[in-house]
């Protein structure tokens, strides 16, 4: 299934190229991962093996974050450490109310609601990784939310990220923007 999204987001990115609807690669991934996982369990009634896709995924998260760790290079950012620093505790005093007294309530102010909530500081602290490893590491230690790993994902990684594509090609393409 992964080498079939992959092969997927390979070919529809290469057939958008230069067109209105270019996207990221990792868009066209996404969406075929969506549409392979719907058709595969609703049309041909094929029972999936959650574990194994989600070792994978977990796998996949972990070399994601050692590489982007192990790229930074900390010692050019060491002049900027106090204004960072600053910048980041507001930034976790900011997302942490945000989460607690607007996500969580309007989320339903449930469990899933709580991990729906740590997943949006993940994403607002950081990106869609970082969202998952919030929540995973609340649903190892209760139980799972697939409601929030349905909501967060999608919204955090596909939705936001196509918005995104959708807003930048516009207004690349706007003639008095060149």
């Amino acid at each position: 299934m992964f080498a079939a999204c992959l092969t997927a987001a390979d070919l529809l990115s290469g057939w958008t190229k230069g067109s209105w609807i270019e996207l990221p690669t990792f868009i066209w991934a996404l969406a075929s991962g969506v549409v392979i996982r719907n058709v595969l369990t609703h049309v041909f009634r094929f029972e999936m093996f959650d574990r194994a896709i989600d070792v994978f995924g977990n796998a996949s998260l972990s070399l994601f974050l050692a590489m982007a760790l192990l790229s930074l290079r900390l010692w050019e950012l060491a002049d900027l450490a106090g204004p960072v620093a600053i910048i980041l505790a507001v930034q976790v005093l900011v997302m942490m109310a945000w989460a607690t007294f607007v996500t969580y309530r309007f989320m339903g102010a449930d469990y899933d609601a709580a991990v729906v909530a740590a997943g949006h500081c993940g994403f607002g602290l950081g990106a869609t990784p970082t969202a998952i490893a919030n929540m995973q590491a609340i649903t190892d230690r209760f139980g799972p939310s697939y409601k929030a790993y349905l909501v967060v994902p999608l919204v955090g990684a596909f939705f936001v990220d196509l918005v995104n594509a959708t807003i930048l090609q516009i207004f690349t393409q706007l003639p008095f923007l060149r």
